[in-house]
């Protein structure tokens, strides 16, 4: 059986490897015949990324066009199959096997995934279940291939194509994938305490930004993880960082992170500059500016005066230039 899958390098350099649904990129793979084509998945974000595009429904054989397929939870088993929606064909078994092969050939090396919303195979949020008894569905699943994957790759960023025009989520999305990429980096070569401890000092005031309760319990971690064996350290370290960053930010976290960092500046500033930066700080809190003005002041002065310390967060670039102005606060 054919796999229907690509891999598309937009651009020279190493970018991080993210899976996406097919029809994203304008690949005629849909039930219909047609595509679902996402400007900014196919546009703005090809620049960053090095797609693997994967349709899980034509690899395992069902063409274009084809009967819509949707899940259906099982009354005796309490399991969910995926099946044609006249009930004629159950296509879980072949799905599951695909899905699980893709995941172990390809899921070491992704660092996110883009997946076709609502969708039986590839959604993530909100697919509907139907219920075998009633017929009726609910809005409380996610698709047969994406749940294999995330057994497979539980910490992957994943999120759906028209989710990513919400400005919040959009950026969300892409702040996760960078840190999930330095995160797999650290890992990936023989790491010491050191490299750790280094590694957790550059993300600190990204973490904050997310969950403050969270960057605390990662630094207590941390700062004992000398007596742990390494395997657990990398386990639960991995685990923390990630949930961390899962909690959505706001104006609020974001303002108490450059309030935190302009302090490093304080005994260097003069007073019509430290005035300065504190407006725009304010203005973003308010409203009234995009958080992108005081970033950008933040980090001319702290190159200007070399806090080195603190130009080494992730928080002032967590993302390649280009993307910055995706920044929904």
């Amino acid at each position: 059986m054919e796999s229907f899958e690509d891999r598309v390098d937009f651009g020279a350099g190493s970018k991080p490897v993210v899976g996406v649904s097919s029809c994203l990129l304008g690949k005629n793979v849909r039930y219909n015949g047609g595509h679902t084509m996402d400007k900014f998945v196919a546009h703005d974000l090809s620049q960053h990324f090095e797609y693997i595009l994967v349709c899980p429904e034509m690899a395992i054989g069902l063409g274009t066009p084809r009967p819509t397929l949707r899940l259906v939870e099982s009354v005796d088993s309490d399991s969910i199959r995926l099946q044609t929606a006249t009930g004629d064909s159950d296509v879980t078994d072949r799905m599951v096997a695909f899905a699980t092969q893709w995941a172990e050939a390809e899921g070491e090396r992704l660092r996110g995934f883009v997946a076709m919303r609502k969708s039986p195979s590839c959604g993530v949020h909100r697919v509907k279940v139907y219920s075998e008894r009633s017929g009726m569905p609910q809005t409380k699943g996610e698709g047969l291939f994406i749940r294999a994957l995330r057994q497979a790759q539980p910490l992957l960023p994943m999120d759906e194509g028209g989710r990513l025009n919400d400005p919040a989520l959009r950026e969300n999305f892409l702040t996760r994938v960078f840190a999930y990429t330095r995160l797999k980096d650290l890992f990936a070569a023989p790491w010491t305490q050191g490299d750790l401890v280094r590694f957790h000092s550059r993300e600190k005031m990204l973490l904050l930004a997310h969950d403050n309760q969270g960057y605390r319990r990662l630094g207590r971690f941390v700062a004992n993880a000398a007596s742990e064996h390494r395997t657990t350290v990398e386990a639960v370290y991995c685990q923390g960082f990630m949930e961390c960053l899962q909690q959505p930010s706001n104006p609020g976290r974001h303002t108490n992170v450059l309030q935190h960092l302009a302090g490093f500046l304080r005994p260097k500033l003069p007073s019509q500059e430290r005035q300065e930066l504190a407006d725009l700080i304010h203005g973003y809190r308010e409203g009234k500016v995009p958080r992108l003005a005081p970033l950008t002041l933040l980090n001319h002065h702290l190159r200007r005066l070399k806090v080195h310390y603190v130009l080494g967060q992730s928080y002032l670039r967590p993302h390649p230039s280009g993307l910055d102005r995706f920044h929904h606060f």
